[in-house]
């Protein structure tokens, strides 16, 4: 299977996952204004599938390193397969439940109290899960606090432009319900990728369980191990996900159909009526999110999963730049709600580098193997420890190069030695040669 090899190509399928997620609800906006969300979502949901199951036969099956698609999804147990289906079912509740809310309050309250609460909660519950692996804590929870600042101001911006709006004789939108289902879509959208990354495999390696790095797996290989049994690769338990949100669907939505959250109750057969292009823009919605998904669980092997679901939910900026510069929504606003528009941007800009910049922060153990270099070098008359130093950084073949170096330096000690022992002698003979000398003038 394809898995990514450095950790700049992670961070931008991590930006990949960032945009897809940001722009997949375009394509609801050139459905036509009729066809309600309800019936949009199913075709959303039939492109999530056909886009994991796209990948999996694809990227999924192509590589030499680790389990091919078909053979990863044969050997995965029943509790991985659970783990990634719940996050399935889990993720499919969180976002109906996030357009309901904004249909209700509006996006100056939903979005950013859902994404908002799901993005912090996220990054909590992937962390515990893998605090080690998920780099510089600091720079990640301050990176985390911006971009939480950035939602509360992206959501005061929209506050005072609906303020505005009302004003000038507007609707008033009721918050209550819609804020209660914000929160609750909040909470259960931070679980989705801990359940998915629960289902994920690690790589075996001399018995110890590390991160299915590109690395880590090729080195696995060389020695006949590789991906931890039972648990599945990025592109298995992105497949089961998918399988979780279609059949989920199947008992979620035709009951919001028969009582949705607003609006009359969405008639028998309508999904039938719709026009091809009303079908196609819900499957490509799907697909560009799917998109999103796939590139986050193949990334995260490489910068944690905490760190790919942060940067993943940096979607609040782009969705906010959609909703700006191409959909106009503020256009006409006041200079205040502009500025505000302006800090966000800062706010997510900075916070989303601190979180790249926490798993940068994470090779600091190569200074190590340095100093341990230097104190090789500056204990190299100690033969059995040079030895012991070389050995473990460079290997046989440097140490055994560097022992004829020891010799050389001791027969220089030698010779030096011998040079002193002629001058006692030459002393001696000249005292005892005076001696005799005296005795006659006595």
């Amino acid at each position: 299977m394809f898995l990514v090899e450095s950790f700049g190509l992670a961070v931008a399928f991590c930006v990949v996952t960032m945009l897809c997620w940001g722009s997949w609800a375009n394509a609801q906006k050139l459905v036509d204004s009729k066809w309600r969300y309800e019936l949009f979502y199913w075709d959303y949901v039939f492109g999530v599938v056909a886009a994991a199951l796209i990948f999996g036969l694809t990227m999924g099956a192509n590589g030499e390193l680790g389990r091919s698609f078909c053979a990863d999804l044969k050997q995965a147990n029943g509790a991985a397969i659970g783990w990634a289906f719940a996050g399935g079912v889990v993720f499919n509740i969180a976002n109906i439940l996030l357009v309901a809310a904004i249909a209700i309050a509006g996006m100056s309250v939903a979005f950013p109290v859902g994404i908002g609460l799901a993005l912090v909660l996220g990054v909590l519950w992937n962390y515990i899960a893998n605090p080690a692996g998920s780099g510089d804590s600091t720079l990640l929870f301050v990176g985390v606090g911006l971009v939480t600042l950035a939602i509360i101001t992206s959501a005061l911006s929209y506050r005072k432009r609906d303020a505005a709006l009302q004003a000038e004789g507007g609707e008033k939108k009721p918050i209550g319900k819609g804020l209660t289902l914000a929160v609750v879509c909040g909470v259960l959208m931070s679980l989705f990728s801990y359940f998915v990354a629960n289902s994920m495999a690690k790589v075996d390696l001399d018995g110890a369980l590390v991160d299915p790095t590109f690395e880590n797996l090729a080195k696995a290989t060389e020695v006949g191990a590789g991906l931890e049994a039972g648990k599945m690769g990025p592109y298995a338990a992105n497949m089961c996900f998918a399988l979780g949100v279609l059949i989920s669907n199947f008992f979620v939505m035709p009951y919001l159909m028969k009582k949705p959250f607003v609006g009359e109750p969405v008639e028998k057969g309508a999904y039938f009526k719709g026009s091809l292009r009303n079908h196609f823009w819900g499957w490509i919605g799907g697909a560009v999110w799917a998109v999103g998904m796939t590139f986050s669980v193949v990334a995260a092997g490489a910068v944690s999963m905490a760190i790919a679901y942060g940067l993943g939910q940096g979607a609040t900026l782009v969705s906010a730049i959609w909703g700006v510069f191409i959909w106009r929504e503020f256009k006409g606003a006041s200079k205040d709600v502009v500025r505000m528009l302006a800090a966000m941007f800062v706010f997510f800009v900075v916070g989303l580098g601190l979180i790249i910049g926490a798993k940068m922060e994470t090779p600091a153990a190569e200074p190590t193997d340095e100093a341990a270099a230097v104190a090789t070098v500056e204990g190299e008359t100690e033969a059995e420890a040079t030895e012991t130093a070389v050995d473990a950084l460079v290997g046989d073949e440097t140490a055994t190069e560097a022992e004829p170096v020891e010799p050389t330096e001791v027969p220089a000690v030698e010779e030096s030695a011998p040079e002193a022992e002629p001058v006692e002698p030459t002393e001696v003979p000249a005292v005892e040669e005076s001696a005799p000398e005296a005795e006659p003038a006595a």
